[in-house]
């Protein structure tokens, strides 16, 4: 992808999560909640902003395949090719709870890697998103109020810190802290944790407000691979936890994610 590119698909996507935070806004705090056969929960504004985003993807690149959360694939992908993966609703329980902290995903594989990615916390109005591999943004983005031109939008350039000489921040989920997290914390240097919810955890690390987040339960592809890219634009990365590549594409194993470490600066020896 070029600069152009990767703004061209900033300026139209941005739109299409407007218009599902939007969307998901006007059900807030009167969601009514199903479950699904894995026990996670879903409501009509995860499936009416999952049809928002494909709809308008299908549109912007029609030869693209689209993994969402919600629906099936559009078509089959290849694992070392291009497609996108979406997640209208991450954070359905902290939507579920009224907490700001769930965010609209889009996010663009390219050879098992993401290359473009966006993130948007509408009842939070805070939209983070990728311009070029090195170039991750910030930007305000009020669901409230028509959506801006990108050229209207303050993109303010986000990037990951070197970690404090008092310790590092830890990024930790606020519904899914568990004993395997818990064990990385009192091994490490961890002088703080911070608790988030969603992709937003990516997020922090991206914009220099913490520096690791070790996720060692159950997540699917569509929920990192927004983050992912933006975190990685910022200059961080996303690893197993033998220190490996973190990579996208699993079609086998149903889009189903190992146990990772996203570092805003990895240690030495595992860049």
């Amino acid at each position: 992808m070029t600069e152009t590119d990767y703004r061209r698909l900033a300026s139209r996507l941005i739109a299409t999560a407007h218009r599902a935070g939007r969307c998901i806004l006007s059900h807030y705090g009167r969601a009514h909640i199903e479950y699904k056969d894995d026990l996670s929960p879903v409501t009509a504004a995860d499936r009416e902003a999952d049809t928002v985003i494909v709809d308008a993807l299908k549109r912007i690149a029609p030869g693209v395949a689209i993994v969402s959360e919600e629906s099936s694939p559009s078509q089959d992908i290849e694992p070392d090719g291009r497609f996108f993966l979406v997640d209208p609703l991450d954070g359905t329980k902290e939507f579920i709870h009224q907490r700001e902290e769930f965010t609209v995903n889009i996010a663009l594989i390219e050879a098992r890697a993401p290359r473009f990615g966006l993130v948007y916390a509408p009842a939070a109005s805070k939209l983070y998103l990728t311009l070029a591999p090195d170039q991750a943004v910030r930007a305000r983005l009020d669901a409230a109020q028509p959506v801006p031109d990108f050229a209207g939008l303050d993109l303010t350039p986000i990037a990951t810190r070197t970690p404090p000489p008092e310790g590092l921040v830890a990024a930790v989920s606020r519904s899914h802290l568990d004993s395997r997290t818990q064990a990385f914390l009192e091994e490490n240097d961890i002088a703080e944790t911070r608790s988030s919810g969603s992709s937003l955890k990516f997020c922090v690390l991206a914009e220099g407000q913490a520096d690791v987040y070790p996720r060692f339960g159950r997540t699917m592809e569509w929920d990192t691979a927004a983050g992912h890219a933006v975190l990685s634009a910022a200059g961080g990365s996303v690893l197993n936890e033998d220190g490996s590549p973190f990579i996208y594409g699993k079609s086998q194993e149903n889009f189903a994610n190992p146990g990772f470490i996203a570092w805003g600066r990895a240690p030495e020896g595992q860049e």
